[in-house]
């Protein structure tokens, strides 16, 4: 995929979100040069995440429900994987992602809580969070870091987000573009 191309992401977000692994992704994606947008699902722009720290989000999900992401990444944390699972808007813009064949992500709590609860990892592998990844109907790779299975890409929690967000990159932009992104924030030695 050429890195030229501006492709537009998604980070939802909502009360007792993880905030590193929102941050690092939304942070990593920008450096490639994706148009991130930060949606809350909740009533307001302000979220107050799982450790106290308030993000601001850029709209609110209802705003952004009729555009076309070319990745939905959603970060972990409790009850904000709840949150997420919980709101309606964003179930249907993830399944529609999904049917689509467009990237969809999930990291810590949330592929367990979010998607394995709505379909989203059906005929998929994956990972989750630790003390969820008991939930995941397939076993087979709940040890792995990173999971990407098809259109799908999973991960286990904070220690796992800039894995997690390279993987991101390199799907949207390729190999060398994750590496570049890499580079600077001291990842090396880092394998993509």
């Amino acid at each position: 995929m050429s890195s030229s191309v501006n492709k537009h992401v998604l980070v939802p977000i909502g009360e007792g979100t993880e905030e590193m692994e929102a941050i690092i992704v939304i942070d990593v994606i920008r450096r490639a040069g994706a148009q991130v947008i930060v949606a809350s699902v909740e009533n307001s722009l302000q979220v107050k995440c799982s450790r106290g720290v308030n993000i601001i989000a850029d709209s609110l999900i209802a705003d952004v429900e009729s555009q076309q992401f070319d990745l939905i990444a959603c970060p972990g944390g409790m009850p904000g994987a709840e949150r997420l699972r919980d709101c309606e808007t964003l179930e249907r813009m993830t399944i529609k992602q999904r049917d689509e064949g467009r990237l969809y992500a999930a990291i810590c709590a949330t592929p367990a809580v979010f998607f394995q609860a709505k379909g989203l990892m059906d005929g998929h592998r994956g990972t989750s969070h630790p003390a969820f990844s008991d939930k995941l109907v397939d076993q087979s790779l709940v040890q792995e870091r990173v999971v990407v299975d098809g259109n799908l890409t999973t991960s286990r929690g904070p220690g796992t987000a800039f894995e997690f967000a390279l993987s991101l990159v390199k799907q949207l932009y390729g190999a060398e573009k994750a590496q570049q992104v890499a580079g600077p924030m001291v990842m090396y030695p880092y394998e993509l």
